[in-house]
């Protein structure tokens, strides 16, 4: 049998858990809402689940923490702090932060849950722990 790994077994188990925690239709809602890629804008490309926060680096698959992107932003950002790659890759960061604000906004309104922590938090959080 393959073995794949104590951590990396540990993150699959993780991450399929966190999986169940965004329902369908956050998911759908979220998809809606930035009409294509979060980062790029590309709208005629699937779309992936991407943890603006990394879990890596304590982030988790929550409405706020979650971001459609097309399979190039998602593979291209990694785990890496969103504003550090948005600047690196030369794309919007206020654009994107902005509505990322917004749509957490609204989102957590009509879902009637509590908005996340925006990703603005997370970068001067992230900035402040890589210093």
């Amino acid at each position: 049998m393959y073995d794949i790994g104590h951590k990396h077994a540990q993150r699959l188990i993780r991450e399929s858990l966190d999986d169940r925690r965004l329902p369908d239709e956050q998911w759908a809602a979220l998809r809606e809402r930035w009409g294509g890629c979060a980062y790029c804008g590309a709208n005629d490309r699937a779309l992936q689940k991407d943890c603006v926060r990394a879990l890596s680096r304590g982030g988790r698959y929550t409405l706020g923490n979650i971001a459609p992107a097309c399979a190039s932003c998602n593979a291209s950002k990694c785990n890496d702090e969103v504003t550090s790659w948005l600047r690196r890759k030369r794309l919007d960061e206020r654009t994107f932060l902005l509505r990322h604000h917004e749509i957490n906004a609204e989102l957590a309104l009509f879902f009637g849950g509590t908005e996340d922590r925006s990703a603005e938090e997370h970068s001067a959080e992230e900035r402040g722990a890589e210093e």
